[in-house]
């Protein structure tokens, strides 16, 4: 149970004790609505996610399928070798953007895919499987990138939806109920004041009364 307010038992206390309440109110359910949003982003950004992981495994196994025909008609060494040689470097821009005033992370990938030329291994030793193999893997790096922009936004969403859900709980099973319950004492408080004025203003009469 929430520990009760200390308030003095005046009608001004009264007054500003209403306006908490309906202030509190009032951001309780603008943050419940958030929270709700959040919620069903959250889960947009999810199937966005398992479709994403889904391309990109597909892509994988087509790209580790094309590296194990290089294998086999370049010979392991050789194409190990050529993978030394290769060029790894890969342009990335990372910025943010906003979903629904979250900062989350937005990715601009450069080119990915290249020719053999600008892979940087030797076009004399190696053979078209290992551009096959190369091209698909490209293609693969590419998805797993914007699989990690996703996977990050879903990340910023929990937290902030995990922010919010603390807010919510802590307006609704602590404050409020503090607020209400001090509203409900003072509203007590001033009844019995006011029935002990009632008493002593009807002694005060009668006696007043008796004397005259």
């Amino acid at each position: 149970m929430a520990a009760a307010l200390a308030v003095s038992p005046t009608r001004m206390e009264l007054m500003k004790l209403r306006k908490r309440v309906g202030l509190a109110q009032r951001g309780h359910d603008l943050l419940k609505e958030k929270m709700d949003a959040l919620v069903m982003e959250f889960f947009e950004v999810l199937r966005r996610i398992q479709d994403s992981r889904a391309k990109a495994l597909e892509q994988l196994s087509k790209a580790h399928r094309a590296l194990s025909n290089c294998f086999a008609v370049m010979g392991t060494l050789e194409t190990m070798q050529a993978a030394r040689e290769t060029k790894r470097e890969l342009q990335l821009e990372i910025s943010t953007r906003f979903i629904m005033g979250i900062t989350v992370p937005a990715v601009e990938v450069g080119e990915v895919e290249r020719n053999a030329v600008a892979r940087g291994y030797s076009l004399h030793m190696t053979s078209s499987e290992l551009d096959e193999a190369s091209r698909e893997f490209e293609r693969a790096l590419k998805l797993l990138v914007e699989l990690a922009e996703l996977e990050a936004s879903a990340f910023a969403i929990a937290k902030e939806l995990e922010k919010t859900k603390r807010r919510v709980n802590a307006l609704e099973y602590i404050l409020i109920p503090r607020l209400r319950g001090a509203l409900k004492f003072i509203m007590m408080r001033l009844d019995e004041m006011e029935r002990e004025n009632f008493t002593r203003l009807k002694r005060i009469k009668a006696i007043l009364e008796e004397r005259g």
